[in-house]
């Protein structure tokens, strides 16, 4: 059975830190109002659950047909997050604009939200190198922990950007008038990146 407690906060702190995801969500809610900003949210951390099945499914596989290509997965896992750990190190923060887009039905703003994160390649590449950090491989049900990880994953990610989305108007003023709070977001994601790489390169 996977950490739970450490995966919901790492995940937590991952989405917290501002990215394409949540700053879209951000500019709803500030451009369209609360219901559009949670609409938004829930659009995209609905589509979480398509990159889930697709880890899950390509995990699964993997650890049927050799144990060894899993290790090389999480190496490189490994090596990806370190990487993407110094990414966010060296940003400089960010807050998008959009306060001005046009307002459109509820409806049509999910199904954006949802295209939006379901044609984001970079969203499977995550879930396929941060889900397998928190899977034991001995396991033989590995494809229903990466499930149950993607769902813990979603559920938070909701909440999370619901919250981005209900108090959109004053965290985006927040932002605009403390550049430096997006550096430091960027930096403790980068930090828990950096940390997860290095412990999955190590042996244990």
């Amino acid at each position: 059975m996977p950490d739970l407690l450490l995966f919901l906060a790492t995940s937590v702190a991952i989405t917290l830190a501002p990215g394409p995801d949540n700053l879209q969500v951000l500019a709803r809610g500030m451009a369209q109002g609360r219901r559009a900003g949670v609409v938004a949210a829930l659009g995209f951390a609905s589509g979480c659950l398509f990159h889930t099945v697709v880890a899950a499914v390509g995990l699964a596989a993997v650890l049927r047909s050799s144990p060894v290509a899993f290790q090389c997965i999480k190496f490189a896992g490994a090596a990806y997050l370190v990487w993407i750990g110094i990414q966010a190190l060296r940003s400089r923060g960010a807050l998008g604009k959009g306060a001005d887009a046009p307002a459109v039905p509820l409806a049509k703003v999910f199904r954006q939200s949802v295209l939006a994160n379901l044609m984001n390649p970079k969203v499977t590449l995550f879930f396929l190198v941060f889900l397998p950090q928190f899977v034991r491989a001995d396991a033989a049900n590995a494809g229903w922990q990466m499930l149950l990880l993607g769902v813990v994953f979603m559920l938070q990610t909701a909440v999370v950007f619901s919250l981005f989305g209900l108090f959109a108007g004053v965290l985006g003023d927040w932002l605009k008038h403390r550049p430096g709070a997006g550096r430091w977001l960027d930096r403790v994601a980068g930090a828990i990146f950096l940390a997860l790489g290095i412990k999955v390169a190590l042996p244990a």
